[in-house]
């Protein structure tokens, strides 16, 4: 189970951050839970540096997988360094224990109630935080990216946008969805994933081009092959011009497995040519509940009237400007820019 290996490897990490986690992050983690159906729901929220309770401020929740948590998605698909400079919350929710003893989320194959949770949750967030309403965001892992789609769905006046990371759009989500506005759709798989198969991502994508009312053909991009050893390749399959701006895209990962682009954790074939994360909040930063946000690109018309916050490697580890290398620029604006300098 691909889960089982990331556990290997995060173990002696969790330990140590579950300890100390203050210590290294300061008030940034805030450890927290509802009574939800009788039962302590619990979550991970993470407050960016940048956060100002006097300001509106997006919110994005983040999914675990089937068998995993909240403090490994937390880890494994991270968002917290580009939230620090492009100031948007983080909700790591933590998911029950199915018939089968494993974490998951309920997307019709369980009794838990996962939507009156993560309606809850909401309620709960925006009297804790000052929450952007126009500008609530929800993406995961694998089962996570299975939820997200059900919340565009069940919470489709709420969920301003989705992004799925090796999760599809199942079924039964597909026969119960009732939308009542275009919502944008991102989806990052690999065509190679053993778990949830590339062509199972397919109906799903084609239900939301089709009620978006996008274009019927895409419009592809090939992304430079950056990094050769990774075993991969990316196309970005964008499904453009939907009601209110919107639009349907995809990030297809030739022969990427069933992982997260770009993570610091490399289990299986891990492309490094895109960082899902970065490219799903660029993604959301154009989005609120009513489609396309029309003064994104009033805001960066000049890019002389940005400042560069700090500049990153794949693995998010901060560093110098130097060749040959995959660099991402963070701005003080909250975009990020990737660039390689040949030498």
């Amino acid at each position: 189970m691909f889960y089982s290996f990331i556990k290997k490897f995060l173990k002696i990490i969790i330990f140590l951050l579950y300890f100390f986690p203050f210590s290294i992050f300061g008030q940034q983690i805030v450890y927290d839970s509802i009574i939800h159906d009788n039962i302590y729901r619990d979550y991970i929220v993470y407050i960016p540096l940048s956060y100002n309770a006097a300001e509106p401020t997006p919110l994005v929740f983040n999914l675990h997988g089937l068998t995993s948590n909240a403090y490994e998605q937390m880890l494994y698909g991270d968002f917290r360094s580009i939230a620090d400079t492009a100031n948007f919350i983080i909700v790591h929710p933590q998911g029950l224990l199915n018939s089968s003893g494993v974490t998951h989320w309920n997307i019709g194959q369980s009794t838990v109630d996962d939507i009156g949770f993560f309606n809850s949750l909401y309620t709960r967030l925006i009297f804790d935080y000052n929450i952007d309403l126009s500008r609530v965001y929800s993406t995961g892992m694998s089962n996570g990216g299975y939820m997200s789609y059900y919340l565009a769905c069940a919470m489709n006046d709420k969920i301003s946008a989705i992004a799925s990371v090796t999760g599809a759009m199942a079924q039964y989500t597909q026969t119960i969805c009732n939308p009542s506005r275009p919502t944008p759709i991102m989806e990052i798989h690999g065509t190679a994933d053993p778990t949830v198969p590339f062509n199972d991502i397919i109906s799903g994508l084609d239900y939301w081009r089709n009620y978006n009312n996008c274009n019927f053909i895409a419009d592809t991009t090939v992304v430079p092959d950056l990094v050769l050893g990774d075993w991969s390749t990316v196309e970005h399959i964008v499904y453009n011009n939907g009601d209110n701006g919107v639009t349907t895209e995809l990030f297809k990962v030739n022969n990427g497995g069933h992982t997260w682009p770009g993570s610091s954790f490399s289990i299986g074939v891990t492309n490094y040519d895109i960082n899902a994360s970065v490219e799903i909040w660029n993604f959301f930063a154009k989005y609120d509940l009513n489609g396309l946000v029309t003064n994104i690109s009033e805001n960066n018309n000049d890019i002389y009237d940005r400042d560069i916050i700090k500049i990153t490697d794949v693995l998010g580890r901060e560093i110098q400007s130097k060749s040959n290398v995959i660099l991402f620029y963070i701005y003080n604006d909250g975009t990020v820019r990737k660039q390689i300098i040949l030498d």
